[in-house]
């Protein structure tokens, strides 16, 4: 059954199409690329809209016959032994315990792999769980590609946040799925990532497995003409208004980061009103940050005083493009350049900030705000 939202500014996962704002570019992109047999890598930072997006372009195959979308997300994982479980049992799935024949299949083909099949704690509902020694950790990968190739449908897989394989213990685990994945002829990716230095030099590094084996797409911003349209249509099904000059408040507040803008947006909503002031909007974002300010006193805790000063000044600029520059460093007395430097980088790997085409920014656009007015 449907779910029904009574606020259409969704934060969480995806309902349909009426939902889902613009990216028609990058939709036909990545559906051109997939139904003609080209692999995809979609880089941009976290709460872009990437998985939205991702499911979005799913859900125009979802009624297509013999065609099966698989979406995992592989950023708690550690391991090629968790890789390989998690994309066992999203491969394999639930099945239903009436399709007898379905079930011995998997029995059947799988030698490596141990299926199990138990009730749902939830539901009661058997469910099939894959299950394997992680001394056949390859075997199973190799069991699951076969398993892949030899399903009789096309099918399409995303594994989000890709870059996560860097970080496996195991040797050789980029060569490995790289010499599965380019065997495969029914199969294709969309290998996705929110760490751009590291998705890029994934793909575009000679001296990598998976080099130019894709078609590379970057998500940006959606433009803000279009997020407009598309907030004040949601709007109005409810007799609710939002004004262009609130709309481009709240989008140049958090310049245009899908998430937060969908959270403004959202808060907004849920008032019992049916227009908007920005005094409105700008005290919905200082609510917002008030009820988070606990958790960014925590991130500045965790930092040394050096990055500390570095994280407020960008966040007092919003975007910098030459954070070591004479001129930046003087303004906000951040000392020599190559302190600036080892700062940067461990702002960067601590996700506090993010780097897009040379511009720096604070990753939360609210924590950004909230840096912006603190003394340090």
């Amino acid at each position: 059954m449907k779910s029904v939202y009574i606020n259409p500014f969704l934060l969480t996962g995806y309902e349909s199409p009426e939902y889902f704002c613009d990216r028609k570019i990058e939709t036909e992109k990545l559906i051109t690329a997939l139904q003609n047999g080209r692999n995809i890598t979609l880089i941009s930072p976290r709460r872009m809209g990437k998985t939205g997006l991702i499911h979005h372009v799913f859900n125009s195959f979802a009624n297509k016959k013999g065609v099966t979308s698989i979406y995992i997300d592989i950023y708690h994982t550690n391991s090629l032994s968790n890789f390989v479980k998690l994309l066992a049992n999203t491969v394999v799935g639930s099945l239903d315990t009436k399709s007898q024949k379905i079930i011995s299949k998997v029995f059947s083909f799988f030698k490596s792999i141990r299926p199990v099949l138990a009730a749902d704690n939830s539901s009661g509902i058997p469910k099939l769980t894959i299950d394997f020694a992680p001394s056949q950790t390859e075997e199973s990968l190799k069991e699951i590609f076969d398993y892949l190739a030899e399903s009789g449908k096309t099918c399409f897989i995303a594994i989000d946040e890709f870059q996560q394989i860097t970080n496996y213990g195991e040797n050789g685990v980029e060569a490995l799925l790289r010499s599965y994945v380019q065997q495969l002829t029914n199969v294709h990716f969309v290998f996705s990532g929110s760490q751009k230095h590291i998705m890029e030099s994934l793909f575009t590094s000679a001296s990598r497995p998976f080099y130019q084996s894709t078609q590379m797409l970057q998500l940006a911003e959606i433009d803000k003409i279009e997020y407009q349209k598309f907030a004040s249509k949601l709007f109005s099904k409810a007799n609710k208004t939002i004004t262009p000059e609130v709309f481009n408040l709240i989008y140049e507040k958090v310049n245009g980061h899908t998430w937060y803008v969908q959270m403004l947006l959202n808060r907004l909503y849920s008032l019992a009103k049916t227009e908007y002031d920005v005094a409105t909007a700008e005290k919905i974002s200082d609510e917002i940050i008030n009820e988070n300010e606990a958790t960014y006193q925590t991130y500045c805790k965790l930092i040394t005083e050096k990055q500390l000063r570095l994280l407020k000044a960008i966040a007092a600029e919003n975007i910098v493009t030459q954070p070591t520059s004479n001129f930046f460093i003087e303004k906000y007395k951040l000392g020599a350049a190559s302190s600036i430097k080892t700062a940067l980088t461990s702002l960067l790997e601590k996700e506090l900030i993010f780097e897009n085409n040379g511009n720096y920014r604070v990753y939360d656009c609210f924590f950004s705000i909230w840096l912006s007015k603190i003394k340090i």
